[in-house]
């Protein structure tokens, strides 16, 4: 991993015109700061104690986006326009941009102890939830038949939300310390990116879809001592969906996860459901987990229309306090179900060192006859449990493992 590095110069958006009162518009005065530090070679752009109202933040390569008071974004979409290339659910669209958005940067980063308020509410951005189906059906549409992305124009008219922070195409990403509240969508979502650090990040919005972290296609990844009280997964690992994923083909890979507190709502630790492309190399550890709306500890979700693969999957030294549902599910036949024409393949997954103080199921685990989940691994493993495990076309092996206090060796013992 390497840091971005950045001049040691400052350019405060107020220097550019920028009052923050919350109601005066900043976006001109942010921009010019943005533009006169990139010009000038770098450095932080910073935004000072007040709250300040913003449109669309577009990063350029080598500027740290510092935030000390408050980014408080518009609930106008109008002023996330001109539409720019960005995904959605794992499919390539023009859309809005997304509220904090780089595009093919070298060392960019948003850092500082203050907050970045999306002001999402059921009157504006999560309202979208319940009215983009339409819009999401045409976008499958286009991209199983190879509708090219210039074509797939969405934006005014439109009801698919833009994540919150994406940078795309970039290398050395550095998000440290802010605090999200109000997404629109998805929270932090890295794109087809390289060497990205999240770390010290306080995720606090519980909207729909109001995933933690996704990182979508990356390479060598840290998320860091960060805190998730998320409205879905807390941290999701994707790489496109169906006809786009097999088509660009870049997996998410060699990514660490490591001190993190993971309270809310559904999968702490979520490999999918966008994950045509792969996911491989996925270190967790020193993590705590549970709450009393969170679903599941590690969620693997596939099946044959997404494909995929998941493998080199370790989770060690956890703590779980409690859970609606299984420690660990892997379902190939959710969603849609064996209704596809690929397969996917899950191997190699251990947990080590893990704790479970309550949990509904240890396990959920249904493969395919053709594609079973191979070489699962439980190892110094204690959990407490209501009810029996499901493992269906899955391989384990047990290795000093208690379900409420009792020994278990043979995946029969479970059930």
């Amino acid at each position: 991993m390497q840091a971005p590095s950045f001049p040691d110069a400052d350019f405060p958006i107020t220097a550019y015109g920028a009052v923050g009162d919350g109601r005066t518009d900043a976006s001109k005065a942010v921009r010019a700061a943005i533009e006169a530090c990139h010009a000038a070679g770098g450095g932080r752009v910073v935004v000072p104690e007040g709250t300040f109202l913003t449109g669309a933040v577009h990063l350029k390569s080598y500027v740290n986006l510092h935030v000390v008071g408050t980014l408080l974004f518009s609930t106008d979409p109008a002023d996330y326009l001109p539409i720019v290339k960005t995904r959605y659910e794992g499919l390539e669209v023009l859309n809005y941009s997304p509220f904090v958005y780089a595009y093919g940067c070298t060392d960019i980063a948003v850092t500082g102890s203050g907050t970045l308020d999306g002001q999402a509410g059921w009157d504006s951005w999560w309202g979208w939830f319940h009215q983009c189906d339409e819009d999401f059906t045409d976008l499958r549409d286009q991209s199983a038949f190879g509708v090219p992305l210039a074509e797939r124009v969405y934006g005014p008219g439109h009801h698919l939300r833009s994540s919150f922070i994406q940078p795309y195409e970039c290398t050395n990403v550095l998000i440290e310390a802010v605090t999200i509240v109000r997404s629109p969508f998805w929270q932090v979502h890295p794109v087809l990116c390289r060497n990205v650090t999240v770390q010290d990040v306080v995720i606090d919005s519980q909207g729909p879809n109001n995933d933690g972290v996704d990182v979508e296609s990356c390479r060598s990844v840290v998320i860091r001592g960060c805190t998730f009280d998320a409205g879905d997964d807390c941290i999701a690992i994707k790489s496109g969906r169906e006809a786009d994923g097999l088509l660009i083909n870049v997996p998410s890979e060699d990514i660490l996860i490591e001190n993190c507190v993971m309270r809310v709502k559904y999968g702490a630790i979520t490999l999918g459901s966008d994950m045509t492309g792969g996911v491989r190399n996925v270190f967790v550890r020193d993590c705590s987990i549970g709450g009393p709306a969170l679903y599941f500890g590690l969620y693997i979700k596939t099946n044959s229309v997404r494909g995929g693969f998941a493998e080199n999957v370790y989770l060690r030294d956890i703590t779980i306090s409690n859970l609606l549902k299984e420690v660990v599910q892997c379902n190939f036949h959710r969603g849609e179900g064996d209704t596809g024409p690929l397969t996917p393949v899950v191997r190699n997954v251990e947990l080590r060192d893990v704790t479970v103080g309550h949990a509904r199921n240890a396990l959920m685990l249904r493969g395919y006859r053709r594609s079973t989940i191979k070489n699962f691994r439980l190892v110094d493993c204690s959990f407490t449990v209501d009810l029996p495990s499901t493992v269906q076309h899955a391989a384990l092996t047990f290795d000093n493992v208690t379900v409420n206090t009792h020994p278990i060796t043979d995946v029969h013992q479970l059930r």
